[in-house]
């Protein structure tokens, strides 16, 4: 069995702001990432936004009035329609995060692009059970890529 296709296009609007994120986020990073959690041919977009960006698109279509780390828009309509979507991913939101979380801001975006992949892909963690599917489904494709759990908080030693 083949390995899943994927048809990407990346934009980064934010390059300007954030000079540092783009040369971390080549496109072959971020295919390397995505690929790992796709498990059917797949056509994405992702897109790299500034807090303005991020915090209009959440209220239109989440009614959050904030910036959040990772929208996933899906567009399949049935589990027979092609994996399609767009993952938007908020510089700010992500470069706080993982100062907060003391994380390299590379394995930051590795795990939200893993997730947004996985959620485009009709995965969730609304319930217990499926949240706990969904991060072992992470953890393990992060681990694939060289990357440590996400969920195991760094430690101050």
């Amino acid at each position: 069995m083949s390995a899943p296709r994927l048809t990407l296009t990346v934009q980064f609007p934010a390059a300007k702001a954030f000079p540092t994120h783009k040369a971390l986020l080549s496109r072959a990073a971020v295919s390397r990432w995505i690929k790992a959690a796709f498990f059917a041919d797949a056509e994405l977009t992702v897109r790299f936004v500034d807090a303005e960006e991020g915090r209009v698109l959440n209220r239109t279509y989440r009614q959050k009035d904030y910036a959040t780390n990772v929208l996933t828009f899906a567009y399949a309509e049935s589990e027979d329609d092609p994996v399609t979507g767009d993952l938007i991913l908020c510089c700010p939101v992500v470069e706080r995060e993982a100062a907060e979380q003391g994380k390299p801001l590379d394995a930051h975006y590795a795990h939200l692009l893993v997730h947004g992949a996985l959620h485009a892909q009709g995965y969730d963690h609304e319930v217990e059970s499926e949240a706990e599917e969904m991060e072992s489904i992470e953890t393990d494709i992060m681990k694939s890529l060289g990357f440590s759990d996400p969920y195991v908080p760094v430690s101050d030693d």
